[in-house]
């Protein structure tokens, strides 16, 4: 059975601020904390293909893959998926944004099955994507709310 996993976060800054710090791809090692590298291999209007590098984990394992994201800003939506799947059957990514009057809401989805034999099961990666889509989002938050404070001071 696929897993599924949903979190969301309010940032202080308005949507169109916070849409384009975080769909900057190729500035998320300095937005997430586990990238370490992202590589653009092909953008074109409201579509990015792009490979991610994380830093060494744990045991001095670097991960990496190529993911696409198609970008809607009509609807504030980005839709991803990743290409090179490795351990994942499939993963498909849902991000919404949302304008609220402290800001913005985003709101992450993943929908994932893992591959027979990979690692770990369904169950326990959906509970490592919940605990580190956690920590990555108030880290994102920090990290907008913080560039969106010093464009307005600059302003």
């Amino acid at each position: 059975m696929p897993a599924h996993t949903e979190n969301a976060i309010v940032i202080a800054a308005p949507l169109d601020f916070t849409w384009e710090v975080t769909n900057d791809v190729a500035g998320w090692p300095g937005l997430f904390g586990e990238y370490s590298a992202a590589e653009i291999l092909e953008q074109e209007d409201g579509r990015v293909l792009f490979r991610l590098t994380m830093h060494p984990d744990d045991d001095g394992n670097v991960w990496s893959w190529v993911s696409e994201r198609i970008l809607d800003r009509g609807s504030a939506t980005v839709t991803a998926r990743r290409v090179e799947t490795g351990p994942f059957e499939y993963m498909r990514i849902h991000w919404a944004y949302e304008e609220v009057p402290e800001g913005t809401r985003m709101v992450w989805k993943q929908d994932f099955h893992m591959k027979p034999g990979a690692p770990v099961d369904d169950t326990t990666m959906e509970a490592r994507i919940n605990r580190t889509s956690k920590v990555q989002m108030a880290l994102v938050k920090s990290r907008v709310e913080e560039r969106f404070r010093a464009q307005a001071a600059t302003a």
